[in-house]
């Protein structure tokens, strides 16, 4: 793709006519919304959208996993910031610059916004992680206290070696970094309570203990310190086969246990005022599906209905990426509530990013 898509994307977008202009490679017409919600395509072509970051003057960018692509999405443009990079899941904005985790990097690209057709050159902000590939892609965001949230996936399936497994706090200025949080095995979204402040994150669960177990999980971490579980210790109270002899009631327990094997991966709190009250505060995440399970599950976006720090339910939002024959034509990848209060999704799958609307207003 060029560094400016071509002016029909433009006018699909201007025009609303996303849906034809993708043709049959973005089945939005299978999805499925609660009553009173629409769901139709925000952008057509972002090969390999996975994460999702708001700028000051609403630019959308959206981050990439095996491209090695950043874009921008601006006045019904697609722009290429930068390529060639080394697994750039990680972004987020702040103070008029953009943050890009590489696998063992932290880049900034500054004033970005004013410079979207002639992007700066990124200037490092941190080469302090480890170069393993395996769960080495990252989400970040900014915690509240302006440390960059950066986690440290388990190099392995099941594993305990010192050093990963763990969400870091990186201060962006001093490089210095703290370890906020132990035991999580590989968390691809987290966001921070609106009100609290709090860090509440997905963790993908380990492989090969069957088609059920263990759950994925979302976790709650009012403090620095907490320890997950990872590896000994799965779900609510699923010892490991392979890391016995420490009990689970040692550990912080998932606020919800999820689908097992769902992916789960971007989260976000819904801040915005569009939807119904009843949606509001509450936790939607991205669940990319399933990759090795004998029956796909995941290939949605879920809701997590949570009560004085307590999840209370757990239910599906959006379905129909996965077709009755298991086979999926999407893949959501991360959420992102925009100023207007709508929802966007991302898939990187199908390489687009989708808006959720409440109609009956």
């Amino acid at each position: 793709m060029t560094r400016t898509a071509e002016a029909a994307l433009f006018i699909c977008l201007s025009t609303g006519l996303l849906a034809a202009c993708s043709g049959d490679r973005l089945q939005v017409d299978t999805l499925r919304v609660p009553a009173g919600f629409d769901i139709e395509i925000f952008v057509a072509d972002v090969p390999g959208a996975r994460s999702l970051a708001l700028g000051e003057a609403g630019t959308v960018f959206v981050s990439t996993r095996g491209q090695g692509v950043v874009y921008a999405i601006t006045g019904g443009r697609v722009v290429t910031l930068a390529e060639g990079m080394n697994m750039p899941n990680g972004i987020a904005f702040r103070d008029g610059d953009l943050f890009v985790a590489e696998v063992d990097k932290i880049w900034r690209f500054r004033d970005i916004e004013a410079r979207l057709e002639n992007p700066p050159d990124p200037e490092l902000v941190s080469d302090a992680f480890p170069s393993d590939r395996h769960h080495g892609w990252k989400f970040i965001a900014f915690a509240p206290d302006g440390r960059l949230a950066v986690p440290i996936g388990a190099p392995c399936n099941i594993c305990d070696i010192d050093g990963y497994a763990r969400i870091t706090l990186l201060d962006i200025e001093t490089g210095e970094i703290e370890v906020f949080a132990h035991g999580v095995r590989n968390t691809v979204g987290f966001d921070f309570h609106p009100e609290t402040g709090e860090l509440w994150f997905t963790d993908n669960g380990r492989d090969w203990l069957g088609d059920d177990l263990p759950p994925d999980e979302l976790n709650h971490a009012p403090h620095a310190g907490m320890h997950f579980g990872y590896p000994f210790c799965h779900g609510r109270a699923i010892q490991d086969p392979d890391f016995p002899g420490r009990s689970c009631n040692e550990f912080t327990p998932p606020v919800q246990e999820l689908g097992p094997h769902v992916a789960a991966l971007g989260m976000r709190f819904y801040t915005g005022s569009m939807f119904p009250e009843q949606y509001r505060g509450q936790i939607f995440i991205a669940e990319h599906g399933s990759w090795n399970r004998t029956t796909k599950i995941g290939y949605r976006v879920t809701m997590v209905t949570v009560e004085d720090g307590r999840a209370v339910s757990y239910q599906p939002f959006i379905e129909g990426w996965l077709r009755p024959g298991g086979s999926a034509w999407g893949r959501p990848a991360d959420v992102m509530v925009m100023p207007d209060g709508s929802l966007l999704v991302s898939d990187d799958h199908a390489g687009a990013v989708y808006r959720v609307t409440w109609r009956d207003r």
